[in-house]
């Protein structure tokens, strides 16, 4: 059990039976929907989804759905989340940028996986809490930042992987530019409500070879930053 204290309020985070075997039932579910890397399986049976939701949600926070979270965000359904992570192929050698930190689950599942993991979020409010938050519940070793995610954080660069959590009109040009050789990008991109999941591998410092994987939703994926909302 994992005592948390905020806004002096305290929250008792309970990992249980009941919450290891609805995450059991959830990799069965995801390995029926397609996805193969025991590693990213493993890490989804490890993390806690429960923990980063509103108690409100923490009886149906294994089901393979999105939910709402501060700042008009969702933490994305599982499957997403396990699809993104087996296209990057981690590596425990891996530098990884995310862009869009939200509630933190993403990040946590990558850096359950070995991989040095920076994590980039727009929203001040929701940046804060996660900021806060990871680091009570084992997962210190993501560094989180404040930022506008179109710039990428070329102070970190250059990266093995880069993950966009939401959907881009266009692909920007510095996450390209901060990815190594070798690399791989993967980002949602459409105009509409939904977007295509799109693999990019950075073969030469000047080329890039691109498989697409799919129509998915996200919220959108936006420029700038959100100061205090």
């Amino acid at each position: 059990m994992i005592r948390l204290h905020s806004d002096n309020k305290t929250r008792f985070y309970i990992d249980n039976y009941r919450h290891k075997g609805l995450r059991q039932k959830l990799v069965k579910e995801l390995e029926k929907q397609g996805i193969k890397d025991r590693r990213v399986l493993l890490a989804i049976n490890a993390v806690p989804r429960h923990f980063f939701l509103d108690t409100a949600f923490a009886e149906i926070a294994y089901q393979n759905r999105a939910f709402p979270i501060e700042a008009d965000q969702t933490i994305s359904h599982p499957y997403t989340v396990a699809f993104q992570t087996e296209l990057l192929n981690i590596q425990t050698s891996d530098k990884v940028l995310e862009i869009g930190t939200g509630s933190g689950y993403q990040a946590c599942i990558i850096a359950h996986m070995g991989a040095k993991i920076y994590s980039i979020e727009r929203q001040e409010k929701l940046f804060n809490k996660t900021s806060a938050f990871l680091p009570k519940i084992g997962f210190q070793q993501v560094r989180t930042l404040f930022g506008d995610g179109y710039l990428g954080a070329p102070k970190f660069a250059p990266f093995d992987k880069i993950i966009v959590t939401a959907g881009a009109r266009e692909i920007p040009e510095a996450l390209f530019k901060q990815l190594k050789v070798g690399g791989k990008l993967v980002i949602p991109v459409g105009i509409m409500d939904e977007q295509e999941m799109l693999l990019y591998t950075k073969v030469s410092p000047t080329e890039l070879k691109c498989e697409r994987h799919g129509m998915f939703t996200f919220v959108p994926f936006l420029k700038g930053i959100n100061k205090n909302n």
